[in-house]
């Protein structure tokens, strides 16, 4: 028994020293240490673990959300084999110094303070902890061992399939389109189905949809929507008509901010869309100029599916 202690510490020892490597010095973190401390504290869903198609082939961030898992499983087996302990005093103590841990990787700018990986890590103890508590039934070490791999895999898995729903529950999809309404203190009038005006750009018969926007006379208009705010994907469909002469400009701006551009010195002869996403937006402007045309401007917000 002493002997099966001392190989029981010794092993419980380099592990820990080999996490501890990986934690301050691999992946180059002295040569690519922050500029600045960085403390993350809203935690993500950290249960989520790569699936299989994400590992085909795994990126570095694959590999590191499954390892802040899997790396500490062995802690959770190692530690109550050398000293039998309860779970709840277990993965306190363990918090507790993942926890210290990740505020020097902080302070010494070696790494981060992420709430992600402390839950993370704790996770994979807690994974093999549980293992090991499976494992202590069996009748001999061999059917221990199986045990504790197998229950290991099982809860990895299980793992998995709750964080994916959980990711899937919090997620947010792009909702129904939604035309753009009557716009707000334009210098133009944006032109209804209700009267539908077909042209061609590019050899292509555009029927719009919704709302047709163009500048009177070949001059300039511009066009202003109110929004809410919200987060979405907007898009924009916008060409000059191949009866016109090929002169004209399009541009939009967000909150007084110009995000897009487009003339005739470098758009295709061809109907083009224009797409962006909005985490937030208070009002768009949209302004064309000479022969321009857009059409059919809109929306998507995104949702949960419970919304």
């Amino acid at each position: 028994m002493p002997n099966r202690r001392k190989l029981l510490f010794a092993a419980t020892s380099l592990y820990t020293l080999l996490v501890l490597y990986f934690m301050f010095f691999a992946f180059g973190r002295n040569d690519s240490a922050a500029e600045s401390y960085t403390f993350i504290f809203i935690p993500d869903n950290f249960l989520k673990l790569p699936t299989p198609a994400d590992l085909l082939p795994p990126t570095l961030m694959d590999l590191v959300s499954l390892g802040n898992i899997a790396a500490f499983i062995p802690f959770g087996i190692l530690i109550p084999l050398l000293h039998p302990i309860k779970f709840v005093r277990f993965i306190i103590g363990f918090a507790l110094s993942i926890t210290v841990l990740e505020v020097v990787q902080a302070l010494t700018m070696l790494g981060s303070f992420d709430v992600d990986d402390i839950l993370r890590n704790s996770l994979g103890a807690a994974i093999g902890f549980g293992a090991y508590k499976l494992g202590m039934r069996a009748k001999s070490a061999w059917r221990s061992l199986v045990v504790m791999g197998v229950s290991i895999a099982v809860l990895l898995i299980a793992t998995g399939t709750v964080g994916a729903g959980v990711d899937q529950a919090l997620a947010k999809n792009p909702g129904p389109f939604v035309a753009l309404n009557e716009p707000d203190g334009s210098s133009g009038s944006a032109a209804q189905t209700s009267e539908p005006h077909s042209f061609v750009v590019g050899g292509e018969e555009i029927v719009p949809e919704f709302k047709l926007y163009d500048a009177e006379s070949g001059k300039k208009a511009t066009y202003r929507y109110k929004l809410d705010n919200e987060e979405f994907y907007f898009q924009l469909a916008y060409g000059i008509p191949d009866q016109d002469d090929f002169k004209g400009s399009i541009s939009m701006s967000v909150d007084g901010q110009e995000i897009f551009s487009n003339s005739e010195e470098y758009q295709e002869k061809a109907p083009q869309l224009f797409e962006w996403y909005f985490e937030q937006a208070g009002e768009i402007t949209i302004t064309v100029e000479g022969n321009e045309k857009a059409w059919d401007a809109g929306y998507r917000e995104m949702k949960h599916w419970w919304e």
